[in-house]
């Protein structure tokens, strides 16, 4: 009885000892040279001629998104969409792509919405005689000519009055990007009522109450790519 016992005993001891040395072998000895669990790979040790700027950034939510195919020449550009403001393939397309290459900020119809605060805001400002505002909007030959207007107002004692109704078109007309100076021009067309009046108060010119039709075409410009936000009026006609 004592002898079975012995020999049950010596076989299971056997296998627990050919059990415990092919764990072992398959799962290997720790040596300390492990990684810890989510810590980072360490790819100077492995890689230390194919390291890059990416490798210490932080990846923010949404930086694992697909990016856009690679072509012989780099990144593909963004499909933009234009749609009411340039036609494909037009050379107003090709110049507001040259804008958004200088400066990747510049939105072409939030540029539409300054020119027409910008409009208003000039015109408002001619009428009242208002220096100050003009010289922060105009560029130095069309502020030459803006006082030009102004100081012969004023020599006549004459009055100008001016009052939007509305702005009913506001559309690039034209682009030209050189230098990273980029001059834009937008052709408006308003409705407007407007009157010049004498010392006595008497209008002279135009109406106090007739709403005409104003068609304007300004160009705007602005260095690309710096700090300074503000475009400034350039050039002005008269619209057909």
């Amino acid at each position: 009885m004592q002898d079975t016992f012995d020999l049950t005993t010596i076989i299971f001891l056997a296998l627990a000892v050919f059990v415990i040395w092919r764990l072992r072998s398959v799962l290997g000895q720790k040596t300390g040279a492990e990684r810890s669990p989510f810590k980072p790979v360490d790819r100077s040790r492995t890689e230390p001629q194919a390291r890059s700027e990416g490798d210490n950034v932080v990846r923010l939510p949404g930086a694992d998104r697909p990016q856009p195919a690679q072509g012989a020449q780099g990144a593909q550009a963004p499909a933009r969409d234009w749609k009411g403001i340039a036609e494909p393939g037009s050379a107003i397309e090709r110049g507001l792509e040259a804008a958004v290459q200088a400066e990747p900020g510049f939105d072409p119809r939030a540029f539409v919405e300054g020119a027409k605060g910008a409009y208003e805001a000039i015109m408002i400002a001619f009428a009242k005689g208002d220096r100050k505002t003009l010289r922060a909007l105009l560029s130095k030959e069309v502020g030459e000519a803006f006082e030009r207007a102004i100081a012969e107002r004023e020599k006549n004692r004459q009055t100008l009055e001016t009052t939007f109704v509305s702005i009913d078109k506001a559309e690039i007309v034209a682009v030209d990007v050189r230098n990273r100076v980029a001059q834009i021009t937008v052709r408006f067309l308003s409705n407007l009522i407007t009157a010049t009046r004498d010392a006595e108060g008497a209008v002279v010119d135009g109406s106090a109450e007739a709403v005409v039709e104003v068609p304007d075409v300004w160009t705007f410009a602005r260095t690309l790519g710096t700090r300074d936000p503000n475009w400034q009026l350039v050039a002005t006609e008269a619209g057909a």
